[in-house]
């Protein structure tokens, strides 16, 4: 990120555009839709105003001689729009008084850019590219306005009426957002979205206990949750609308190593990110550390999330996690998410069941050679049956030798699908007898590896089959 976004008091002062014709006339309506006072300097002595009204031009003040030479008392930002040679003699200017300058399709006289603005009155979004693609800020304003409710500036104002009013109530900052929270996610916020002003003033002067009403104990202190989101396979746009909501809500998240830092971003700012995870060979604080951390931190009226790598009961240990806050009489809620076995199945196109050849799935863990030394390959055996192998690399050898043993055929479809969603995913075909030379060809995990015929309906099996008809012709045409 070059570009910090910020929103400027257009009450503090005054802009000073320099520039003339359609790029200038183009800025005035912005900066005047945005309430700006500005100060125009037109480089070619014409001022025309042609089709501003008269709530736009009655903010215009219409300056003549060198700008470069006029004072800047009051001025809080410069713009400079069909300046000509003008503008890097302006900006100059500007920086050197530590002003903000924009310069049109100049990033490297600009201390600022502009954004696409969303103004849904005391709501504003702003989507900017770093002055690099306005058409692609201008796309992405047009979904944010298809989206974004039309009253929800009525709804920041009816907040910004209470505000006062509620602080007082709840002096505690904790309660106080989960207060608001409830309001605008509940009956409430939406009777002012809906256009009900009236009926929301007569719904939040109804609250009897504001404290109780955000969720407090009955000490008056908050009440602290702890929530198991699943964070899926590695692709933070495979996290459902559920958890996006959780990581947001979350005064602190305990995350396991495997998580895509892509997937903490999207948690609220101010949230305290604690990681609890460890990888194959590393040392880690232990389960029941992890356990307490949760405990302790609900106890503390903190709502905790516990974000785990694709989905918390599968190989995952959320079900030892809601045991311990069970016997805490801890509150608690599970949020699922894609395992890395359907993700990697999705990305790669392997039907893990399939008509007339592929009728079970069966899931399984080799974290260690022994896990999979203590696995009773015989009930694997079945050719109608695809396997799903978790953290199955450093075991690869021992699985092959665990199914060869049980009479599974060394040319069962194999693939060994990494890092899958993520954009460094990678996949290795062959057979059940090459698997520990697959498993060298992804480079690392984290992995799953899929076994069973289905396999051979995947993308980059598909893909080898081709490559391997193309070798062919071309050893033939030769």
């Amino acid at each position: 990120m070059r570009f910090l976004p910020v929103f400027l008091d257009l009450q503090r002062g005054v802009v000073m555009l320099v520039g003339s014709g359609d790029l200038a006339r183009a800025k005035l309506r912005v900066l005047t839709a945005a309430g700006a006072r500005v100060r125009w300097y037109a480089t070619d002595g014409d001022h025309d105003l042609a089709g501003l009204g008269e709530n736009e031009t009655s903010r215009i003040e219409l300056a003549a001689g060198d700008p470069l030479a006029a004072k800047l008392n009051g001025v809080i930002a410069i713009v400079c729009a069909g300046a000509g040679e003008l503008a890097p003699v302006m900006s100059a200017r500007a920086r050197a008084l530590g002003l903000p300058v924009n310069v049109m399709d100049d990033l490297d006289h600009s201390t600022f850019v502009f954004p696409a603005i969303v103004d849904r009155g005391d709501v504003v979004v702003a989507i900017g590219t770093g002055g690099a693609s306005p058409v692609v800020a201008r796309r992405l304003r047009e979904r944010i306005e298809a989206v974004l409710p039309a009253r929800i500036g009525e709804l920041v104002g009816f907040i910004g009426r209470w505000r006062k009013a509620v602080h007082d109530l709840i002096p505690e900052f904790a309660l106080r957002r989960r207060f608001w929270e409830r309001v605008v996610d509940g009956p409430i916020g939406a009777l002012v979205l809906a256009g009900r002003r009236d009926d929301a003033e007569r719904a939040l002067k109804g609250i009897r206990d504001a404290s109780a009403f955000a969720g407090s104990l009955p000490s008056g202190e908050a009440e602290g949750m702890v929530t198991l989101v699943g964070a899926g396979p590695g692709d933070p746009d495979l996290l459902t609308v559920k958890a996006l909501r959780a990581l947001q809500d979350a005064d602190v998240i305990f995350y396991d190593e495997l998580v895509n830092p892509e997937i903490l971003d999207r948690a609220r700012r101010d949230a305290a990110r604690i990681p609890v995870g460890r990888r194959v060979g590393k040392p880690g604080i232990g389960q029941d550390a992890i356990n307490q951390l949760l405990i302790e931190a609900a106890q503390a009226g903190r709502r905790a999330v516990r974000l785990k790598g694709g989905d918390p009961f599968i190989f995952g240990r959320g079900g030892e996690e809601i045991e311990a806050l069970r016997q805490a009489n801890v509150a608690y809620s599970v949020i699922p998410g894609i395992t890395a076995g359907l993700g990697a199945a999705a990305q790669f196109e392997v039907p893990l069941t399939f008509r007339r050849e592929a009728l079970r799935v069966t899931f399984l863990t080799a974290h260690k050679e022994r896990d999979a030394e203590a696995v009773d390959w015989s009930t694997l055996t079945d050719i109608e049956m695809t396997i799903v192998v978790y953290m199955g690399l450093t075991a690869a050898s021992s699985v092959r030798a665990g199914l060869l043993a049980a009479g599974r055929s060394p040319q069962t479809p194999v693939g060994v699908f990494a890092r899958a969603t993520r954009e460094d995913a990678a996949a290795a075909i062959g057979t059940l007898d090459e698997l520990p030379d697959l498993v060298e060809k992804v480079a690392g995990g984290p992995a799953v590896l899929i076994i069973g015929d289905v396999v051979v309906h995947s993308a980059p099996a598909r893909q080898q089959q081709l490559n391997q008809l193309a070798s062919y012709f071309q050893v033939a045409a030769e």
